[in-house]
């Protein structure tokens, strides 16, 4: 497994460009199951998940070309419908081929899906979903067995949970209705961008969605969907992450495609802090725009309380969890989406943070500089706090089991040391005593 070596304390200055969503791009592409014509994507970020989807999309019968930047996709044989476990562990978001399978080709199995662990996240909302459509659903051997023989059929569904909406089991419904007899009305419908921007992809297909971006779905089944070419939106969380590195080392950074629309919560906690994001370009496409981010020299505590969109997104929480370190007094964080999403806090604990946790809820005691020290990812937004960590602290970090990293981010390291970090990316095996380690990624 690789690790990053970073040398910290080393401001960040210059421009960086936000890559595709991947949290968009996984449902975007599951949606090349509900057509017999060509779906093309553009600006699907180069990550380790679209590699896997990519992977479980050819298992189920489609072509695909490219695996990045432009993707092509094409069903050749609709008769596979088996997405199998050991494509499905490496990720949650591989869960949403089944709506579209259920869809078009009346049964899907799928297994239980894998990803990030940090702790329980039930799929039977999906399920639930299906079911009110006339879907049959089983569990066998691990595997969801989901059949409609004679099609689905539009009804009144309620997706609420008790942490708030789901967004792929929003997906997952949504791609199922537009082409199932009748209306499908989904009340409690999440509302984030990434479903925003799959639902435009159903429309350009020919699918008929009322209420985009609203907590209530309208949709009016049609027969069958065309062809469609569709860019993915810039990734509000790896735009935040970047933000928070440049918070971090007190730097001066543009960043480009960045949603600043889709980002009001997050701008919000910034400015409290003392974190300032200027908007210098795109005030008529603000989900394009460019921003130029710096802060102030002291830093303010907070308090954050993650929530469904438009509230704070769960998936920077482990980020502004690094970022309020560094503020002067306690701030406080409340993780309300994934109360055990607290994997992050033990390892920036080893680098000299004061985090005191109560269930959902952290207590982090600012002001102290961090240090040095080798530490481990636990999930994929936990690895990118950790890296931030070790952009402000002192000394060497070492980053250990950053495939949970790769998985969400492109190259990060050499994006980062084109402002200026020092990040050295370390196989596996490589560091001998007396040599140095290998790279893959040359240090600035």
């Amino acid at each position: 497994m690789d690790s990053f070596r970073i040398q910290g304390g080393r401001r960040l200055s210059g421009t960086i460009e936000v890559e595709g969503s991947k949290n968009a791009s996984l449902p975007l592409m599951a949606a090349a199951l509900l057509t017999d014509g060509e779906l093309t994507l553009h600006k699907v970020p180069c990550l380790s998940d679209i590699t896997n989807m990519t992977r479980l999309l050819r298992e189920l019968g489609i072509e695909v070309d490219g695996e990045c930047g432009t993707v092509k996709m094409r069903v050749v044989d609709p008769n596979r419908i088996h997405a199998q476990y050991d494509i499905v562990k490496t990720m949650r978001a591989s869960i949403c081929v089944l709506g579209p399978m259920l869809a078009r080709r009346r049964r899907a199995r799928v297994s239980m899906p894998g990803g990030c662990s940090f702790g329980e996240r039930p799929i039977d909302l999906h399920l639930r979903g299906l079911e009110a459509l006339g879907a049959k659903i089983e569990l066998t051997e691990g595997d969801i067995i989901a059949t409609a023989p004679n099609g689905l059929k539009g009804t009144t569904i309620f997706l609420g949970g008790p942490f708030g909406s789901t967004v792929l089991g929003t997906a997952n419904v949504m791609s199922a209705a537009v082409l199932a007899e009748g209306t499908t009305v989904i009340e409690c419908a999440a509302c984030e961008p990434e479903i925003v921007d799959l639902a435009r992809l159903l429309i350009s297909m020919g699918a008929r969605i009322e209420g985009v971006g609203g907590p209530r779905l309208v949709i009016r089944g049609v027969e069958s969907l065309g062809s469609a070419q569709h860019t993915v939106i810039p990734d509000r969380i790896v735009a935040g992450t970047y933000a928070v590195a440049a918070a971090v080392t007190n730097g001066d950074v543009t960043i480009r495609e960045f949603p600043y629309d889709c980002m009001l919560s997050v701008l919000d906690r910034f400015n409290e802090i003392g974190v300032h994001v200027e908007l210098v370009a795109g005030h008529d496409d603000p989900m394009h725009a460019t921003v130029r981010v710096t802060s102030e020299r002291t830093l303010r505590p907070t308090v954050i309380t993650t929530q469904p969109h438009p509230g704070f997104p769960t998936d920077l929480q482990a980020q502004f969890m690094t970022l309020v370190c560094l503020a002067g007094g306690n701030s406080i964080i409340t993780e309300k989406i994934y109360p055990e999403r607290f994997g992050h806090v033990a390892e920036l604990s080893r680098m000299g943070a004061k985090i005191y946790r109560q269930g959902p809820t952290c207590v982090v005691s600012g002001g102290t500089p961090f240090k040095g020290a080798q530490v481990m990812a636990s999930d994929l937004r936990a690895s990118a706090s950790l890296v931030l960590a070790g952009l402000a602290a002192e000394g060497v970090t070492e980053v250990s089991r950053i495939y949970h990293l790769d998985r969400g981010y492109t190259r990060m390291e050499e994006h980062l040391n084109m402002l200026g970090a020092r990040i050295e990316r370390v196989r596996e095996g490589a560091v001998v005593a007396g040599e140095a380690p290998m790279v893959t990624a040359a240090a600035v």
